[in-house]
């Protein structure tokens, strides 16, 4: 079984992308409470999704260019000063074209955030990612939850929900002041190879971080050994044609992201649809449906987040165990179960304590997705975290707008429905993936 062995530097970006899940998991709650603000229909204020994967799709092109030039530390760093800068942009402004703009800041820089820290700790611990990857968002739920928490309180004592901005900016400058004051190192430069797309070719099925029963990635897929990874991204290596035993020309096209790993893309597309929806339109439900006030839907929302927190701190472990495809299509049968339990319920508590079941479930969904792309994208991880927040993009961009237009016309609660019709197609695009992954015939050593 891998071992997870966390060091200073993996701490610090667990607290990386907790300052993010602050923010993203805070601003779900906002988004219905701007509507009554502005004056705007569900669909005109979904247009904030919209923004969001304006920002993520030009924070995807922008990581790997930064990365290479500045390396992967300084970039993550990067990312949160941009955060920092939209959410103030964003707590200033009032004017709906002025919030969009601002939320796409605050996308565009933390997709550099979440880029950087998957990579990190992805090329950092290895065999293990899987579990470092859950954890780490772990810490980014555990983040989301004070968020929702922070706004139904201010909202409900009349000061709004701009006050949780600050707090983001203030959380962001206590993080860097502390990593300045114990000197927490920072990550390597970017591998050569994931920097330049070099091709690098596998002489044979290269296995994925998880636990007994491994899967294996076809030989010529482009996945570099876990050796030659590590050897690439020592300091001064200067790329060559990988050695595992005898020297291998690297094979035409070998550069290329194999195919699991679109099937990974396309399924992190809907499993992002699944969250986004949950965060910006649940509010509206519990209000509608279960007869919440706002502040208290904006602070049930946090629900979800504790599940999340909850599945992510004890799937760190499991994902030790277990392989990340059975171990994802399980997830999202929790998932489906915690909905139906939400959807169902006209009463406040048992709503919410559907929506805890549901954040178990959703828990999995990207880290275990994540994980998976980025193994098998070997050593062109910088370029694979930068398309994989493409995917991201497809999932915030257009399912809360088309839910926002179902539900102008027949309510939240009847457009909630699209959400299992989302959990589906992610069950089947887990089960492709699986079979993507299986080994191939075996071959002559």
């Amino acid at each position: 079984m891998p071992r997870l062995t966390r060091d200073r530097t993996t701490w610090l970006t667990y607290a990386q992308l907790g300052l993010w899940g602050f923010f993203l998991y805070g601003f779900g709650p906002v988004v219905p409470l701007l509507r009554d603000e502005q004056g705007t229909s569900a669909a005109v204020a979904g247009l904030h999704s919209t923004g969001i994967a304006v920002g993520a799709l030009t924070g995807g092109a922008l990581f790997a260019p930064v990365a290479r030039r500045l390396g992967r530390g300084p970039a993550v760093w990067l990312g949160l000063a941009g955060v920092a800068a939209g959410v103030t942009a964003l707590g200033l402004l009032r004017p709906l074209p002025a919030t969009i703009a601002a939320v796409a800041v605050v996308a565009t820089f933390g997709m550099m955030v979440i880029s950087g820290v998957n990579v990190v700790l992805t090329t950092r611990h290895g065999p293990a990612a899987p579990a470092a990857l859950t954890e780490a968002n772990a810490a980014c739920a555990g983040m989301g939850i004070l968020a929702p928490l922070t706004i139904g309180v201010t909202v409900d004592a009349g000061l709004g929900w701009r006050p949780v901005m600050a707090v983001e900016v203030g959380l962001i400058t206590l993080v860097a002041l502390t990593a300045m004051t114990f000197r927490v190192r920072r990550p390597e430069r970017a591998p050569a190879a994931a920097a330049t797309d070099l091709p690098v070719r596998a002489p044979a099925a290269v296995p994925l971080p998880s636990g007994p029963g491994v899967v294996p990635v076809p030989a010529g897929s482009g996945v570099a050994t876990p050796e030659a990874v590590d050897a690439a991204a020592a300091p001064g290596h200067r790329q060559r044609p990988v050695r595992t035993g005898t020297v291998q020309e690297p094979a035409p096209g070998a550069g290329r992201l194999p195919r699991a790993y679109w099937i990974a893309w396309v399924l992190m597309s809907f499993t992002g649809s699944i969250e986004v929806c949950l965060s910006l339109w649940t509010a509206d439900v519990l209000r509608t449906h279960a007869g919440l006030s706002a502040g208290g839907a904006s602070a049930a929302v946090a629900a979800i987040v504790c599940g999340m927190f909850a599945g992510r701190a004890l799937g760190g472990r499991v994902a030790l165990r277990w392989p990340p495809v059975p171990l994802l299509l399980g997830a999202l049968t929790v998932s489906l179960t915690g909905f139906t339990l939400f959807w169902a319920s006209p009463v406040g508590w048992l709503a919410v304590t559907g929506l805890v079941v549901l954040g178990l479930g959703n828990a999995l969904h990207y880290p275990l997705a994540i994980s998976i792309a980025l193994a098998v994208a070997g050593p062109a991880a910088d370029r694979a975290a930068g398309w994989s927040s493409y995917s991201m993009a497809v999932g915030f961009g257009i399912a809360p707008v088309v839910l926002g237009r179902v539900a102008d016309g027949v309510g939240p609660h009847l457009a909630f429905l699209l959400l299992p019709a989302f959990i589906a197609v992610a069950a089947l695009l887990a089960v492709r993936l699986g079979r993507a992954l299986r080994p191939a015939s075996p071959s002559p050593a």
